[in-house]
């Protein structure tokens, strides 16, 4: 009975022991390798060197400068005369809309304008006739008077030709009027003229420059309204990429640095290009820089909208402090790095400088040698446990 309850009671031990173990091992496990395990990090050293900065960043092919062409007023589309891929010149005819009445409307103008022009020559030569005989009035009116003085004629005589040489007067304004209001009339012929020949020239849509037809957005018999484009023209010399630089990034980026464009339908050609222009407006939500990148010699086969990695080369670095551009994060408002104090994440803050595509300069924050986390399985936080695996020398 005695040697039963020892053998019972060893094993019971025995299980409690093995199951002590198997729970030790666990937690172990869960502790050390589990999802209850610190995040493993990987670190890197802050090294001094030079560096050749670059700044890197993907865009759209676009067209500096782009014409969307259409009508001025509503109206219906008569013909169109080119289709995109199209050359065309300055002052080229690309399409026309229907004039329906104008070309009448201008004739009568014209009409009126010819009739208007009669009439002021007519009124010129009455107005001649006038001046004459009140000339010839005036004349006999006058030589009544020194008859009159002499005795030889009445003053009542002389004074009916003096009356008679003042009616003239009347005869003269009037066709003087008549004449005023007959180029009056010319004038406003004429304008009616340039007006409605300026409305018949927008009927008529024509290219503003040498350039490509690039898209054909109505045909024929469709009705456009007043400011519808109905074909796009670009100029092929004026393409460029608009890029979107990180903002943190972006410092360091001036006009005349040199590119290197990747199209997404050229991969692994590299096409030469340098920043024309750094726009003022950035992106505050994703906190990009917008930078016009133009090619040195526009590519065959483009397509405006086309997907392009951009590499700016920034000004040489001859001496500074680098570490990998992934140890560089933002926390809140702040940019800066995490480092591992006593196995928990402290972030430091820096002020950064330039940046290659792998490694970033520190102006402030950080000594040579410092250890900064390259890499970690989560997002780290302040204070977090965390355990180091391995360590990386900073990439120039």
């Amino acid at each position: 009975m005695g040697t039963d309850f020892l053998k019972r009671l060893r094993r019971r031990f025995g299980v409690i022991a093995l199951a002590a173990v198997l729970l030790a091992a666990f937690a172990w496990v869960a502790l050390t390798q589990g999802p209850m395990a610190p995040p493993q990090v990987v670190l890197a050293a802050a090294r001094e060197g030079a560096a050749a900065p670059q700044a890197f960043g993907i865009g759209t092919v676009e067209a500096r400068y782009g014409y969307a062409v259409g009508a001025v007023q509503a109206g219906r589309l008569v013909r169109v005369l080119v289709d995109q891929g199209d050359a065309v010149k300055r002052g080229q005819l690309l399409a026309e809309v229907d004039p329906v009445d104008l070309d009448e409307r201008l004739a009568a103008a014209r009409s009126a304008f010819e009739r208007a022009r009669h009439s002021a020559d007519t009124a010129a030569a009455q107005l001649g006739e006038a001046k004459a005989r009140q000339q010839m009035a005036f004349a006999s009116a006058n030589r009544w008077r020194d008859l009159g003085r002499q005795g030889f004629v009445s003053s009542e005589a002389v004074d009916a030709k003096v009356a008679e040489a003042d009616a003239t007067r009347a005869g003269v304004d009037a066709a003087a009027s008549a004449l005023a209001a007959a180029k009056q009339e010319i004038g406003r012929s004429s304008a009616d003229i340039a007006a409605l020949g300026k409305q018949r020239a927008n009927l008529r849509l024509v290219s503003p420059v040498d350039g490509v037809v690039t898209a054909r957005e109505a045909e024929a018999g469709n009705t456009v309204v007043a400011g519808q484009a109905v074909i796009r023209v670009i100029d092929p010399a004026s393409m460029w990429v608009r890029v979107r630089i990180d903002q943190g990034k972006a410092a360091g980026i001036a006009p005349g640095q040199a590119a290197r464009i990747v199209l997404r339908s050229r991969r692994g050609e590299a096409l030469p290009g340098k920043v024309v222009r750094i726009e003022l407006q950035a992106d505050p939500v994703t906190e990009e820089r917008l930078v016009d990148v133009a090619f040195d010699r526009p590519p065959s086969g483009w397509s405006i909208g086309e997907l392009a990695e951009v590499t700016i080369e920034l000004p040489k670095v001859d001496v500074g402090l680098f570490v990998p551009s992934q140890a560089v994060q933002r926390l809140g408002a702040q940019t800066g790095v995490w480092r591992v104090d006593n196995g928990r994440a402290r972030f430091v803050p820096v002020k950064v400088g330039a940046s290659t595509l792998d490694s970033t300069q520190i102006l402030d924050g950080l000594a040579a040698g410092d250890e900064v986390v390259a890499y970690s399985q989560q997002t780290l936080r302040p204070d977090m446990r965390v355990r180091a695996v391995t360590r990386l020398a900073s990439a120039r």
